[in-house]
């Protein structure tokens, strides 16, 4: 019988309430339960290790952001010829695999710039910090040792390709698994209760946002959108040290008795039971978990072209697409769903269809396809 394959992940740090954390966690555990390979993570921070893999510590000392994601990347880079393989996570030169799931940092910077004034481009362009994250991530495409890039979206694929000119057959598009059976549409039967306790009527149409990092993924746009159509209510899920700002956006425009904030959640799937539909108009997302959970769940999405998720909306059937700073068009979006509250269980199951598909087992079996051919090569 062969040996296991030595597989270390990197990603630095734990965030119980990060989309990208939850695709390692679910990697980890599904690729553990595949005897041909002994997965280690290497992280600063994380919850405990789980059955068939470990997670080993690495923590030098820091002094802000610059000097945590540079020191981690040194010390997890004196880690790397323990293994046969090194998938990482974060933007660190010499790993054989880079998983880019946060994007391409340049991409999010142009992207962040149409909602900036002169003054915060200025700030942003200089600052040291995000000079690091680019310098790190062009040197990272061009280092010898890295044989392939995973993208979790087609959008995510061709940015590098042509930022970087990264050869296609070092591109591989895999995209992100689901638990098909926990996040379903039998989730409504939390609907009742849910609204129940969160005073929102039974027959109230009802969009979810999840995500933390509301500038990015657009929480401000979700609010503005749902003026216009009275008795649309919307709830936010997700963590932002501005959400008091939010806040008084939703009740200066006249509906905060139609939002509800309900931080961080342990268990979104209670949300998703409660919802009609998933809205995410984020300014650069290359795939976000909470799309695939929510479709999987039998919810449409409402979010953008420069969202990863947009390549499986087909508009008007199982969501729709809108520029993120095309709030009218938002609205007429929402609104052209408002109409057709009949077709909502087409919609609904047009949504579960398009998710179906994309099982945890898939998504492991891909990851192990590719290592093996590493290997082999």
């Amino acid at each position: 019988m062969n040996a296991p394959i030595k597989l270390a992940i990197v990603r630095q740090k734990y965030n119980p309430h990060g989309g990208a954390e939850r695709f390692v966690s679910r990697a980890l555990e599904a690729l553990a339960q595949r005897g041909a390979l002994d997965v280690t993570l290497l992280a600063r921070q994380w919850k405990d290790g789980g059955a068939g893999w470990r997670c080993e510590t690495i923590d030098p000392p820091q002094f802000g952001r610059l000097s945590r994601d540079a020191g981690f990347a040194r010390a997890a880079q004196h880690r790397f010829g323990e293994f046969d393989l090194v998938q990482s996570h974060e933007r660190i030169p010499g790993a054989g695999i880079f998983r880019a799931g946060d994007g391409v940092h340049a991409a999010w910077l142009e992207q962040l710039a149409r909602i900036q004034g002169p003054l915060e481009r200025m700030t942003r362009a200089l600052s040291p910090y995000h000079r690091y994250i680019c310098r790190a991530e062009a040197e990272m495409f061009r280092h010898p040792a890295l044989r392939m890039v995973i993208c979790n979206s087609m959008l995510v694929r061709d940015q590098i390709a042509q930022r970087f000119g990264v050869a296609a057959e070092r591109l591989a598009v895999i995209y992100n698994g689901v638990d098909t059976g926990s996040f379903h549409p039998e989730l409504t039967r939390y609907r009742e209760g849910w609204r129940r306790d969160h005073q929102i009527p039974e027959d109230a149409p009802l969009l979810a946002y999840v995500g933390s990092g509301f500038e990015r993924k657009g929480a401000a746009a979700a609010i503005d959108a749902i003026v216009p159509h009275p008795g649309l209510h919307l709830a936010i899920a997700g963590e932002d040290k501005h959400a008091a700002r939010y806040r008084r956006q939703a009740t200066r425009l006249g509906v905060a008795d139609r939002v509800r904030f309900l931080g961080g959640l342990p268990d979104v799937k209670p949300l998703y039971g409660a919802a009609d539909a998933l809205i995410l108009p984020t300014l650069y997302d290359p795939f976000p978990n909470v799309c695939v959970e929510a479709l999987a769940s039998g919810l449409p999405i409402f979010t953008t072209p420069l969202c990863g998720a947009a390549e499986w909306v087909r508009p008007g059937e199982n969501g729709w697409l809108n520029d993120a700073l095309d709030t009218a068009g938002l609205r007429r979006s929402l609104g052209a769903w408002l109409e057709r509250r009949e077709h909502w269980p087409a919609l609904r199951a047009a949504a579960r269809a398009t998710a179906e598909p994309y099982t945890l087992t898939r998504m492991a079996g891909e990851l192990e396809s590719l290592y093996a051919d590493l290997l082999d090569a």
